[in-house]
Parts: C-alpha cells; sequence; structure tokens
C-alpha cells in the first residue's frame, strides 16, 4: 500500500530534509533521517520516503508532502498518531491518505509554493525570530513587487540559483510572484513548476537590492537576461522562508491546501494560506 503523509516542521534544528550518510550526523540530524526512523518504527520494518520539496538547513515548511510504501496493517489515524509521537517536537505528521500505486510525491506534483517573511524595522526581532528575515533598511514592496513581474513566466533561472546547484537545466516555470506590505513584515509568495537550488533565496536577495534602493526596478530582468549568478544579489538568509506547499492535481485524492482547483481546464492554485 501507497501512503501519502503532510508533514510540518521548524527546520531550524536540522541539516536540511536530505538524510545524510557522513560520519558524525546522528539519525535525527535531517528531516528525512527522522520522519524515516519514526514510520519504521510504526511498521515494524524500514520505511523509505520521497518528498515534493527538498528543504535547505534553516528552512520550515507548513506541509511538505510525501510517499512511502508499507505492507504494514495500520490505519491512517495510525501513521499520524504514532508516527508523531516518535518524532522531535518541531515536526509532524498532519494527515495522512491512502494514494494510488502510480502517486509520486516529487513527480505528480504540478506546482510548488513557498513564502519569505521580512521584519523590516530598525531593531531586530524578538518573537517570532527563527520565522524573520530582518532588515532595517526601509524597503518599497511595491517597487519590489513591480521589479519581480519580470521573472514570470517559463524562463532561464540561472542566474537565481547556487553554483552548487544540480539540476540539469535552469528553466522554470514561474507562475506567480508577489511582494506586499503587511505591517512591519514584507511578505514574498512564489509559485512555480519546481524550484532550483537556493532559487527563492536569490531572488529575494536580489529584490531587497531594489527595495532599499540600491538598484532600479529595470535590474531585476537585466538580472535575469545575464544567466549569470555573479550579477545578482546575495543569497538572503534561511529562516525567513516556508515551503507552503506542493499542489497536485484533483484526483489524487489529497486535502484541498494541495490540490489544484480547474478554472475552465487549466489548473490553478487555491489561494496561499495566511499565517
Amino acid at each position: 500500500m501507497r501512503y501519502a503523509l503532510g508533514i510540518e516542521y521548524d527546520g531550524g534544528d536540522f541539516l536540511g530534509w536530505q538524510r545524510l550518510t557522513q560520519p558524525g550526523v546522528e539519525s535525527t540530524d535531517t528531516l528525512q533521517a527522522a520522519l524515516e526512523t519514526a514510520l519504521s518504527k510504526v511498521a515494524d520494518a524500514p520505511v523509505a520516503t520521497t518528498c515534493a520539496g527538498r528543504t535547505d538547513a534553516g528552512v520550515h515548511a507548513r506541509c511538505n508532502v510525501v510517499h512511502f510504501d508499507s505492507g504494514a496493517a495500520r490505519s491512517p489515524r495510525n501513521w499520524i498518531l504514532g508516527t508523531t509521537s516518535l518524532l522531535p517536537p518541531a515536526m509532524s505528521v498532519r494527515w495522512c491518505r491512502e494514494v494510488g500505486d502510480d502517486f509520486n510525491a516529487r513527480f505528480s506534483a504540478r506546482a510548488r509554493r513557498y513564502r519569505y517573511s521580512i521584519l523590516n524595522r530598525p531593531v531586530r526581532p524578538a518573537l517570532g525570530r527563527q520565522y524573520l528575515a530582518w532588515t532595517r533598511k526601509p524597503l518599497d514592496a511595491d517597487a519590489m513587487h513591480r521589479a519581480a513581474q519580470a521573472l514570470v513566466g517559463e524562463l532561464d533561472f540561472s542566474s537565481f540559483r547556487t553554483v552548487h546547484c544540480q539540476a540539469p537545466h535552469a528553466r522554470r516555470d514561474l507562475q506567480a510572484i508577489s511582494v506586499i506590505r503587511e505591517g512591519e513584515v514584507v511578505v514574498v509568495e512564489v509559485q512555480a513548476n519546481a524550484f532550483l537550488h537556493h532559487m527563492v533565496r536569490n531572488i529575494v536577495g536580489s529584490l531587497l537590492e531594489v527595495g532599499d534602493g540600491s538598484r532600479p526596478e529595470s535590474w531585476i530582468a537585466e538580472v535575469l537576461a545575464a544567466r549569470d549568478r555573479s550579477r545578482a544579489g546575495p543569497t538572503a538568509p534561511p529562516g525567513g522562508l516556508v515551503f507552503l506547499g506542493p499542489l497536485y492535481p484533483a484526483d489524487c485524492g489529497l486535502p484541498a491546501e494541495v490540490t489544484l482547483a480547474e478554472a475552465g481546464g487549466a489548473a490553478v492554485s487555491l489561494p496561499l494560506p495566511r499565517p
């Protein structure tokens, strides 16, 4: 039987999603290792998982999706409660669904969504600091939003991926990006079919230079066209980034928060969840 899980976590104390086998890394140091260790205890047999988005160290997730196969006679409730009871406090299973054998958490996803939150005030944060980046320079969120629209479309994002990115090519379909101000917090939300390594954080790092007036709005389009990472801004810190989750076709039978709505035959996302 194949199952899909919705996973929520605070990534601050983990070395990222992907299991590591190097010496000195414990079974709970990565999110994948912690989850697979817990699932294997519930199943009383080894369990391997595949996830929708392999988040970096320090990055959080509201609803990452994984799938795994198991012949153990366990109900969805057993998987949820049993696994969560064995996970570190910063990680939990939100839901579990039985899915078809052709479902793949990574390859069945049509889109993925991220939110990056920046506290914009003279004083650094105390409350909620693990979920916020911070800059004291005043930011023009409207200018950042206008500049970001140059990134919408199926484009080459070579300028916004890390030099260590292992993807075979840099073309991605960025479906929507917005920048809004909510009081003292500037929020960047982005949706694409898939993302390159550090792509969102590199985009945000460049938009911050537009927001504080260091660069004109037209600069983002110039950076994109250059296809050169050295032309873009610095990589924004990981703590402000939350993986909101992937989106799947309705026939996958998953909860609404990770399901595409259909409009005139075209797949569209549901409204992005607010904090």
